[in-house]
C-alpha cells in the first residue's frame, strides 16, 4: 500500500483529504507544518509527498527543494488554492512531479497521484543495475488509542508547550480544568512522552474510593488483613512502578486519606495493609483537580504540604469555550471516531449544525462534544450531520438568543445563492468565503460540488 505524507495547515482540510486518501487505499500520515513534516519524515519512508503551497512557517517550493536534496526519489505534488500557472511552470521547474489546486476534482487527484508514483517506480527501476534493492525502513502503525488531539487556538498550543516541556521531566504535574475538558488524556500524553513511556500508566479516580478502602487501593494488602480480604491484592502504587500515577479529582481524598499519600511519595515506600515489609517503589504523580486547591488549602480541606509536593508544575487544561477555533477540529476528530466505533461512513455536518455548534455554550466541555457528535453518527441515515439529530438543550439555548448569528450571510432555505454571494464578495476566494459564511472550508468545498457551483 503507497504511504503519502500531506502537509497541509488547514487542519478540516486536511482530515477530508486524508480520509479520501484512506478510503481509495493509500497510508497517510498528515503534518500541519513544515516543521511537523521535517520531524515525520526523519522516522517514516513514504512513497509520495503532497504539500501545500502556502504554510504557515515556509513555502511549499523551498520545502520541496529542500525534501528533493534529502529525498530525491520521493515525488513531490504541490497544492494550492490559487491557480497561477506561473507558479506550476516554477515548482515543476524545480522538480515537483505535478501540481494540483484547490478545490479538487477527486479523479484529478488520483490520477496525478497515480502518475507520479508510476514515474517514481519506472525511475527507480531504471536507475537500480543490481538486482539487490535497498529496503525502506518499516515502522509499525501507530495505535490512535487515547490520541491527543491538537488544536489551533492559542490556549492549545500554550498547552501543547507546556506539554512538551513537563514531558521529560520527572516533576509531578498539577492539571487544573472544569470536568470534561481531556485532563486525563492529557496526562497520557505527557507519559507517553516521558522516559516512563515503556512502564505502566495507571489512573485513578480519587472520587470514586471510599475513605475507608483508600489505603488498601493505593497500597495493596494480604489475605485476611480485614474483612473481605479473601485474597492477596496489588495496589495502584505498585502496579504503577516505573511508570506515571495520575490520580484524577484528587480534591476529594480526605483528610486521612491525604496523609497517607503524603507520607507515601515523601518517602517513596508503601506498606501494603497487613503487612510488616515495606516496598519501593519509583513512580510520577500526575494530579487533576476541577476545584481550586489553593481555596481548600486556605480552609483547612486539603494540606498545604501535600499541596505543594503535587504541584511542582501545573497545566490549565482550558474549556471548550476558551478555545472558540478548536471546536470543529475537536468534532471532525470525534466523528472519524464515531464512524470506526460504529461502522458508519458521515461525510461531516450540516452548515446549520456547524453554526449551532458554535452558538453553544458546551458546559460539559469534550465529553459533551464526543457524546452528542456520537449520538448524532448514530442517528444520521444520509452523508451529513443534520440538526434533526441533536439533543433539545441545542435548541433550548438557541431560544434564549436573539439568532445564530448577527452575521450578514448566513445557510438557510436559499443556501446556493448565499455561497454564491459570498463567492462574489471575496472574489472567489474559497477560504474568505467560509469565514463569511461561518463554516469550514471542507464544509463549503462539499456544499460547491453539491450544487455543482463551479
Amino acid at each position: 500500500m503507497p504511504k503519502i505524507l500531506v502537509i497541509e495547515d488547514d487542519i478540516s482540510f486536511c482530515k477530508l483529504l486524508e480520509k479520501f486518501l484512506i478510503k481509495n487505499k493509500y497510508e497517510v500520515s498528515v503534518a500541519f507544518s513544515a516543521s511537523e513534516a521535517r520531524a515525520i519524515i526523519k522516522n517514516e519512508s513514504f512513497d509520495l509527498i503532497l504539500t501545500d503551497l502556502r504554510l504557515p512557517d515556509s513555502d511549499g517550493i523551498g520545502l520541496m527543494s529542500e525534501f528533493k536534496n534529502e529525498y530525491p526519489q520521493i515525488p513531490v505534488i504541490l497544492m494550492t488554492g490559487y491557480s497561477d500557472v506561473n507558479t506550476a511552470v516554477k515548482a515543476i521547474k524545480n522538480g515537483a512531479a505535478d501540481y494540483i489546486s484547490k478545490p479538487f476534482n477527486p479523479d484529478e487527484v488520483l490520477l496525478v497521484i497515480t502518475n507520479a508514483l508510476k514515474a517514481a517506480h519506472t525511475q527507480e527501476e531504471e536507475e537500480t543495475e543490481t538486482p539487490v534493492k535497498q529496503k525502506k525502513a518499516v515502522k509499525k502503525p501507530v495505535s490512535a488509542e487515547n490520541e491527543f488531539v491538537r488544536g489551533i487556538s492559542v490556549a492549545s498550543k500554550k498547552l501543547l508547550d507546556h506539554i512538551q516541556l513537563v514531558s521529560p521531566t520527572d516533576m509531578s504535574v498539577l492539571i487544573i480544568g472544569e470536568s470534561g475538558t481531556g485532563k486525563e488524556i492529557i496526562a497520557k500524553s505527557i507519559h507517553q512522552q516521558s522516559q516512563r513511556k515503556s512502564n505502566n500508566f495507571i489512573a485513578v479516580d480519587c472520587g470514586a474510593i471510599p475513605k475507608e478502602l483508600a489505603a488498601s487501593e493505593f497500597f495493596g494488602h494480604l489475605k485476611g488483613s480485614f474483612t473481605g480480604a479473601i485474597s492477596d491484592k496489588m495496589g495502584y502504587f505498585e502496579a504503577a512502578n516505573g511508570g506515571t500515577l495520575f490520580l484524577d479529582e484528587i480534591g476529594n481524598l480526605s483528610y486521612e486519606n491525604q496523609i497517607q499519600l503524603l507520607r507515601a511519595l515523601q518517602e517513596r515506600k508503601i506498606k501494603p495493609v497487613g503487612s510488616n515489609k515495606e516496598i519501593n517503589v519509583d513512580i510520577r504523580i500526575i494530579t487533576a483537580t476541577n476545584e481550586d486547591l489553593r481555596e481548600a488549602v486556605k480552609n483547612g480541606d486539603f494540606r498545604e504540604d501535600l499541596y505543594h509536593r503535587i504541584n511542582e508544575f501545573s497545566i490549565q487544561s482550558p474549556s471548550l469555550k476558551d478555545r472558540d477555533e478548536d471546536l470543529m477540529v475537536f468534532a471532525d476528530y470525534f466523528l472519524e471516531k464515531a464512524n470506526q466505533q460504529l461502522n458508519k461512513d458521515v461525510i461531516g455536518f450540516s452548515p446549520e449544525v456547524v453554526s449551532i455548534f458554535q452558538n453553544y455554550s458546551w458546559p460539559g466541555n469534550l465529553r459533551e462534544l464526543q457524546n452528542c457528535v456520537k449520538r448524532a453518527t448514530l442517528l444520521t441515515q444520509g452523508d451529513f450531520i443534520e440538526s434533526d439529530v441533536l439533543p433539545i438543550e441545542f435548541f433550548q439555548a438557541e431560544k434564549q438568543k436573539t439568532g445564530f448569528s448577527s452575521a450578514s450571510f448566513s445557510l438557510s432555505d436559499n443556501e446556493k445563492e448565499a455561497i454564491i454571494q459570498a463567492l462574489n464578495r471575496t472574489q472567489n476566494n474559497k477560504s474568505e468565503a467560509a469565514k463569511l459564511l461561518k463554516i469550514t472550508r471542507k464544509t463549503l468545498y462539499n456544499k460547491l460540488k453539491q450544487y455543482n457551483i463551479d
